[in-house]
């Protein structure tokens, strides 16, 4: 009964890349899911898609082109870099303490950019983790939330040649700022169900070492980043800790009202190439090299499409 999809496909692989989708602070909201993998015996490594200035590090840091090797003392020139700061928090826990970072850019070179990763780490599965639920989005949606990452991201991973790649969302509600309707999502899951493509869902629990340490790193960044703390993560752990409504974590949700509630703790797993299958644009983005252009794309396809209409949950 307890077992899940999920569970069955990765007790099979053996080195595991856990990669924020959508970039920012993503790479937090795949913490306690790579921290479990991790107290299995599993090999993981993290990355993510940058919003920081890498072109600022220092050349020794790139492993390859569009993809640094993020560690706790690499200097960074931008006041905003989560991968340093996690590589950091990491080290102070005796975990392994690189981060991968993934430049900004098109679905071309962030292809490739994966594929090199893939080969250098020798990776047998991938998890791509959405902070929030958008990643689910197929096009015709009432709102898309903030498409453009998320999807450059899954074209990037639906391209691998590797046995396993999955996609995992954490912090259900979150994207209702960004105009989603998860209603609609919760009707996207259903129809990747009969796909055969949904992996179950599963709960993040400050009761565990996992859930315990993810609070702990969304603390600390908080901490290093005062002034821009991240939304997502502080609302997934105020849920992970039990806490409910309009919560108060930050100054940069001020005018907005915040329904903090345990949805927002529960991961909900698809496979990746089922979920990259469904979306009714991702073949356009093929060619992209900036991700300025994966924007005008997107935009394009919405001028073309009349979207689904949004529904209310009816209890």
């Amino acid at each position: 009964m307890f077992d899940s999809p999920l569970s069955a496909r990765l007790e099979r692989c053996s080195r595991i890349l856990v990669a924020g989708a959508g970039g920012g602070s993503d790479v937090y909201a795949g913490l306690p899911l790579a921290l479990s993998l991790r107290e299995a015996g599993k090999e993981v490594h993290l990355a993510n898609l940058s919003f920081s200035h890498l072109d600022a590090l220092d050349l020794d840091v790139w492993l390859y082109e569009d993809v640094a090797e993020i560690r706790p003392d690499t200097l960074a020139r931008d006041w905003y870099f989560p991968e340093g700061c996690l590589a950091r928090w990491l080290a102070g826990h005796g975990q392994p303490s690189t981060v991968y970072a993934f430049r900004k850019v098109g679905v071309l070179p962030l292809r490739n950019a994966y594929a090199k990763l893939a080969e250098h780490l020798d990776l047998d599965a991938v998890v791509l983790v959405d902070g929030g639920t958008d990643i689910i989005m197929r096009g015709d949606e009432a709102g898309l939330g903030t498409p453009a990452d998320d999807m450059t991201s899954l074209a990037a991973a639906h391209a691998l040649d590797i046995p396993e790649k999955v996609v995992a969302c954490l912090g259900f509600g979150v994207d209702a700022y960004h105009g989603v309707n998860h209603v609609q999502v919760l009707e996207n899951l259903a129809a990747l169900e009969r796909d055969g493509a949904y992996l179950g869902a599963f709960s993040v629990s400050r009761s565990t070492k996992a859930g315990a340490l993810y609070l702990d790193a969304v603390a600390h960044a908080q901490a290093e980043l005062p002034a821009y703390p991240s939304i997502v993560n502080g609302s997934i752990a105020a849920a992970v800790r039990g806490e409910f409504g309009d919560v108060r974590f930050t100054d940069r949700t001020k005018g907005s009202e915040l329904f903090i509630n345990p949805l927002m703790g529960i991961y909900f797993a698809v496979d990746l190439d089922a979920l990259a299958r469904r979306s009714l644009y991702l073949d356009r983005l093929q060619d992209t090299v900036l991700m300025r252009q994966v924007h005008s794309v997107v935009e394009a396809f919405r001028d073309e499409v009349t979207p689904r209409p949004p529904k209310s949950f009816p209890h």
